[in-house]
């Protein structure tokens, strides 16, 4: 990707895509297979953008995943007051459809009205998961977290998330992980068409493609690292390692949680969340 200088004489960035939801839903997947569309770059979570150059946060939260600190993108970036980070980072990509994973409410919230009172177009997903999935990944990632927190904290995110998507005024949509990973050609096709865009076949190879990202799920990223032969992937952990290393190519359905999860986290999700998860519950 060629870096431009950020001087639009008119807005180059039409439109941002806002991936919502809680964390370990599949927004890494969702991201990097928009931002295989050749006018959309995806920075992962934009909200990490506050990071770069920050030698007080771990390397992982403040480097590109894939390239780490020499990332062509992100390596020398620092973000101005103006114009908007999103204006910023299509003019720096020649891109104008930026997609952020971002999972903050204050972010998400104040970078929507942002793109919009900057003649931008914003569009929202709501990314929805099986809540039993979700907390399958943080316990894997987080064994020594209280499980009734993580429970909690998923609660919060889809309540907060769902008061957000409700009350947004735009081009939304809601979005299944499960139908994403098991049908991807028609939601992808149905994100493009809420999104204005064209749809390309070649986004759901979506590891052959150059990505830059900040942030997000290790595994996923591993598949564009191993794809194209990088030795530089950013935080992968050694738990992780062995099933995606043997995890095929391209988009897979991650049913681990059914095998996984310990009964004793199942109890306490279903006395917490049960009926809350109904709406949600995959298999």
């Amino acid at each position: 990707m060629d870096k431009a200088a950020v001087t639009p004489v008119s807005r180059f960035n039409h439109t941002t895509i806002f991936i919502a939801g809680a964390g370990h839903s599949g927004s890494t997947l969702l991201g990097l297979i928009l931002g295989s569309h050749p006018d959309a770059f995806y920075p992962g979570e934009a909200a990490k953008t506050r990071f770069l150059g920050d030698e007080s946060k771990a390397l992982k939260k403040r480097v590109c995943k894939l390239c780490g600190p020499d990332c062509v993108i992100w390596g020398d970036f620092v973000p101005a007051e103006t114009p908007d980070l999103y204006e910023q980072l299509a003019a720096r990509t020649s891109r104008p459809i930026i997609i952020d994973s971002s999972k903050g409410m204050f972010w998400i919230s104040a970078k929507l009205e942002e793109v919009r009172e900057a003649g931008g177009k914003p569009v929202l997903l709501f990314l929805q998961r099986d809540g039993r999935a979700v907390i399958n990944s943080r316990v894997r990632k987080y064994p020594e977290r209280d499980p009734a927190a993580m429970v909690e904290s998923w609660l919060q995110q889809i309540r907060e998330t769902a008061d957000l998507y409700h009350a947004f005024k735009g081009p939304k949509m809601v979005v299944r992980y499960e139908e994403l990973a098991t049908s991807p050609e028609p939601v992808i096709r149905s994100i493009c068409t809420l999104a204005g865009v064209d749809f390309h076949a070649g986004m759901l190879d979506f590891s052959k493609h150059e990505h830059h990202v900040l942030g997000g799920n290790n595994g996923t990223q591993f598949q564009v690292a191993r794809r194209q032969g990088l030795d530089g992937l950013v935080g992968n952990t050694a738990e992780d390692r062995p099933y995606y290393g043997e995890h095929p190519k391209g988009i897979v359905l991650d049913l681990r949680w059914k095998s996984e999860l310990p009964a004793e986290v199942l109890t306490v999700f279903d006395a917490m969340a049960g009926s809350e998860n109904a709406e949600f519950a995959w298999g």
